[in-house]
């Protein structure tokens, strides 16, 4: 009995205190946010402000950051960087889940290769390429580059697909239709979580993104929200009570739309496990 309350403590202690830690940076972000210049200086980051009502530091960060310039810019790339890498994941699982070909092993290998190679390394020549196709300093370079289906993307709709019947397939082919048609009309529906999963994903690590879009788009009025709050501080440098608002106001479509998919993200995550 003691040894079980002692396992408890230890186990829910461990918890608490791991919570606590990932909580604490949020929680001294979302008071400061609200304080004057003088609260933040004079007070504890875990002590409340006097007002929640206090929304100078939001409007400023708002305005004086362009952050609508920059929610903009992020939210045009999400949508095609997303619905790109979308297709192109889903149609190379479905080639790779449902056809036996002779490089399938070396394609698989490939997308592994690449995940494990770090981003920076290959930024030389990348640069260079997209310098000379006239993809440098405007939206469609970064466009380009986010259009790829990493290898976590593939697995997940392989493992989504390995729980589709191919009876399905059969019967479409029997009904006359292409495989594009099957793949269009039959597989990518019955996809729904494993997509919500993979968008979820995919958004994340566009909005969050800071070295793509520093690199290429440097134009001031091509700044995404990553770009907008590190161009933001640095006249601002002082005046952490304002950045800490531009912060939470950079989090605020991420945790909405997470609430908004968060039950077809479980599903996804569920069924594209790596076994």
């Amino acid at each position: 009995m003691i040894k079980k309350i002692a396992v408890n403590i230890i186990k829910y202690g461990s918890l608490l205190l791991w919570s606590f830690i990932i909580f604490f940076p949020l929680i001294t972000l979302f008071f400061g946010s609200f304080k004057t210049y003088n609260e933040f200086t004079n007070t504890s980051g875990l002590i409340p402000p006097e007002s929640f009502l206090n929304f100078d530091n939001y409007k400023r960060a708002f305005i004086e950051g362009k952050m609508l310039m920059g929610f903009t810019n992020t939210f045009i790339l999400i949508l095609f960087g997303v619905g790109g890498s979308i297709i192109i994941g889903s149609m190379v699982a479905y080639v790779i889940n449902r056809f036996d070909f002779k490089f399938k092993k070396t394609i698989l290998f490939a997308y592994l290769l690449v995940s494990i190679v770090p981003l920076e390394i290959s930024q030389v020549g990348t640069f260079k390429l997209m310098h000379k196709l006239g993809l440098y300093n405007n939206l469609l370079g970064p466009i380009v580059l986010y259009l790829g289906a990493d290898v976590l993307m593939v697995y997940i709709y392989l493992q989504a697909l390995s729980k589709v019947p191919k009876e399905i397939d059969k019967a479409a082919l029997l009904e006359g239709a292409s495989y594009f048609q099957i793949y269009r009309k039959v597989i990518f529906p019955l996809l729904k979580p494993a997509t919500a999963t993979v968008a979820l994903l995919k958004m994340i690590a566009i909005y969050n993104d800071f070295y793509i879009p520093y690199l290429y788009m440097p134009g001031e009025k091509l700044n995404t929200v990553s770009t907008t709050i590190h161009r933001f501080v640095g006249p601002n440098q002082t005046d952490w009570h304002v950045i800490s608002a531009a912060i939470i106001i950079s989090m605020i479509p991420m945790l909405i739309l997470f609430f908004a998919l968060q039950k077809y993200i479980y599903q996804g995550i569920t069924a594209g496990s790596i076994r």
